[in-house]
């Protein structure tokens, strides 16, 4: 057996994050995401949606920002996802697609797809972070993060 893509609504992919993502809840919408299968079993989901930050959407960029897999899926399923995502998106007339990882996360399935770090982030202060209705506090918001990135220049 081999891991298998295909689509899936971004209702199922939500509830898959909810259920199984380790730290975060899932996104607010998105754009599209994909699936990953390992025989009749799903494995993971990656969603992609506009960018989070407002200085990032500039009609050209798009945003990885959920990448979920479950404990027992498949060595290389993240990257698997990570690919998809960006022929996906590439298919779509997106120039680049971007991610974020926490500081303390190696990004190795990124690198394994060809994605490269182009920032890092200082986090923001969880004290000015405001919750307000759909969206509530995450406590990864005051952390550290990698900026990756995979276009034209990756």
């Amino acid at each position: 057996m081999k891991l298998c893509s295909a689509p899936i609504t971004l209702t199922r992919a939500f509830d898959f994050v909810a259920k199984h993502h380790r730290h975060k809840k899932p996104p607010q919408g998105g754009l599209f995401a994909v699936s990953a299968g390992y025989g009749s079993d799903l494995v993971g989901v990656a969603i992609v949606g506009r960018p989070v930050s407002r200085l990032q959407q500039d009609g050209y960029t798009a945003e990885v920002t959920r990448c979920c897999v479950l404990d027992n899926a498949p060595k290389n399923t993240c990257s698997f996802l990570y690919g998809c995502c960006w022929r996906a998106a590439r298919a779509l007339g997106w120039r680049k697609l971007i991610t974020y990882t926490l500081k303390s996360e190696s990004g190795a399935s990124l690198r394994a797809s060809g994605w490269r770090t182009i920032a890092e982030t200082s986090g923001s202060n969880p004290a000015s972070w405001q919750s307000r209705s759909g969206r509530d506090y995450q406590n990864v918001v005051g952390q550290s993060k990698f900026v990756w990135m995979k276009g034209p220049e990756a």
